[in-house]
């Protein structure tokens, strides 16, 4: 596709180069379910694949959970590539199947399925990068759906630009913005029909949630989600380097031989406490739930032998000047 590029096409141009995404020649996986969303990614890199001299290649997942609908997709994604020439990529999981196996949420499944598969090709084809089509509408569910479950401040940064080999350019496009440069472009897609309910969480967000708080407040909501993303994007750094910072001046605030020093904790504020609890409970596997923090944040206030259930193997128990994490046999 070599032509003129219209407006939406110079502007990814431009924040590509801005926010360097991809670099001239590079080659890149672009994940493409056959949505408009990921259709339109596609035809905008096949825009600006002149211009910045890439090489592209394309991913399909087929988690074969509609029937003839998921099958349609596929068939939708291979005919457009191969039209266009780009070496094309197909797997089909069993979803289901591997939920009940794994026990995990459908989601979640298909989310391990989707970036195993990936970065597979990503190894087995020698490619620099995947690309995905999260818009701004993706981020801003992400970051309410977090807000609602409880998440902590660092949490609300949503979904990232840039994650390890993943980039996800889309995140200066709200979903309006998408489907105007479909119909622009008169780009082919498919609809996903298990979208168009209401009773996933996210759906519901996606379709009740957000579109009255626009209507109420003027379509405010999306640009401050996305400020308050950025925002917490950039508390997230701080608070890396912060707590590494902490950990190199003082090994008794990190885990040490499945310990933490009580006394070094107690110097500090309640927040860092619970940040350094929730890394140590990362170390050893552990879910850092809200509860679980403040039980520990007590904890150093207890005489030595008190202790609590971090996990169904794990507690944290008072060891003189320590807290010490074991295992113990599960409830």
């Amino acid at each position: 596709m070599s032509r003129q590029l219209n407006r939406t096409e110079k502007r990814f141009l431009e924040q590509l180069r801005v926010r360097n995404l991809v670099q001239e020649g590079e080659r890149l996986l672009l994940a493409v379910s056959g949505g408009p969303d990921s259709m339109a990614l596609l035809w905008l890199f096949l825009a600006v694949r002149p211009v910045l001299k890439l090489e592209l290649q394309v991913a399909h997942c087929n988690f074969q959970l509609r029937g003839d609908e998921s099958d349609q997709d596929e068939a939708l994604v291979r005919e457009v590539v191969s039209r266009y020439g780009i070496p094309y990529h197909c797997r089909r999981f069993a979803t289901v199947e591997d939920a009940r196996a794994w026990k995990r949420s459908i989601e979640e499944t298909a989310r391990i399925e989707r970036y195993g598969f990936f970065n597979e090709l990503l190894d087995a084809e020698g490619l620099d990068r995947i690309v995905t089509a999260h818009h701004v509408n993706d981020n801003a569910e992400t970051v309410l759906f977090n807000l609602f479950r409880g998440s902590a401040i660092p949490g609300l940064r949503g979904i990232r630009e840039r994650h390890g080999r993943v980039v996800r350019p889309l995140l200066l496009l709200e979903r309006r913005e998408v489907m105007a440069y479909v119909r622009s472009r008169s780009i082919p897609y498919r609809i996903d029909s298990s979208n168009l309910g209401t009773d996933p969480d996210r759906n519901f967000i996606r379709h009740r949630v957000i579109p009255l708080i626009e209507e109420r407040f003027r379509h405010k909501l999306l640009g401050s989600l996305q400020r308050l993303s950025h925002h917490a994007a950039e508390l997230e750094e701080f608070l890396e380097l912060h707590f590494e910072g902490l950990l190199q001046r003082s090994e008794g605030l990190g885990l040490n031989n499945g310990a933490m020093q009580a006394s070094e904790l107690r110097k500090l504020t309640t927040f860092e406490q619970k940040e350094l609890f929730k890394r140590a409970l990362r170390e050893l596997g552990c879910e850092a739930t809200g509860r679980i923090l403040e039980q520990l944040c007590k904890l150093l206030q207890l005489q030595p032998g008190r202790r609590i259930r971090v996990s169904g193997s794990i507690e944290a128990v008072r060891e003189g000047d320590l807290v010490r994490f074991r295992e113990v046999d599960s409830p």
